[in-house]
Order: structure tokens, then C-alpha cells, then sequence
């Protein structure tokens, strides 16, 4: 440890990425992580998400960031709970794909525990 309680909120807690050319095998307690851009139309976002609501699929984290490709366009961000390897979770990104411009799976990885 370089610093002790450096941090200005006790309860902060920063996210880290693993990169990595292998995927990680479904560990039984994991997560997705997926980001997709959708056409522009009313509910286009709430067709994706209700696929993922009709198959069980819960999310962690909704976010959206500018698309950086074209005005009022954004793409978003889901951390959903499950394997991209469980035939559930692969099926409703399937389904959900449909209804996007373009649906990337960024990575499973297992769950984190935070530890108090």
C-alpha cells in the first residue's frame, strides 16, 4: 500500500479491466459486460431491454456516452448477471442484437465480492 485512506469518500470503489485475447469460462457467479448503439425510433431502447427482462436477465449498470459518430447519438453501456456462455444470457443477446444498430459483448468475467 502506497498511501493509506487517500481517498476523500470511505465507501468509493474504482472498477479495473482486464484485458485479454482468451475469454474467461463461466466461473457459476458472473457478469457480462455489453454496449450497443440502437436506430434512432420511440422505445428503441426499451425493445432491447425488454428482451433481456423476458428472459430473466438482470442488470447491475445502465449507462449511455455519447456515440461520438454522429449528433444525439449514443451508444450504451449494460452489465447484466450471468454468463455470455449460459444459453439464456446467449439467446437473449441474440434476440436483443436484432434490435440494434450494433451490439458488442465487451467480456464475462466473474463477479466481484467486495470485501468490507
Amino acid at each position: 500500500m502506497l498511501f493509506a485512506r487517500i481517498e476523500d469518500n470511505p465507501g468509493n470503489i474504482t472498477r479495473f479491466a482486464v484485458i485479454s485475447k482468451q475469454r474467461a469460462k463461466r466461473s457459476g457467479d458472473d457478469k457480462t459486460s455489453v454496449m450497443f448503439n440502437t436506430v434512432d425510433k420511440p422505445g428503441a431502447l426499451v425493445d432491447v431491454l425488454l428482451v433481456l427482462k423476458e428472459a430473466g436477465i438482470n442488470l447491475s449498470h445502465i449507462d449511455k456516452r455519447p456515440s461520438g459518430q454522429n449528433n444525439w447519438e449514443y451508444t450504451f453501456f449494460i452489465d447484466l448477471l450471468g454468463h455470455r456462455d449460459d444459453k439464456v444470457v446467449a439467446r437473449a443477446l441474440q434476440e436483443a442484437e436484432r434490435h440494434c444498430k450494433e451490439l458488442v459483448v465487451l467480456g464475462s468475467y466473474p463477479r466481484s465480492r467486495r470485501i468490507l
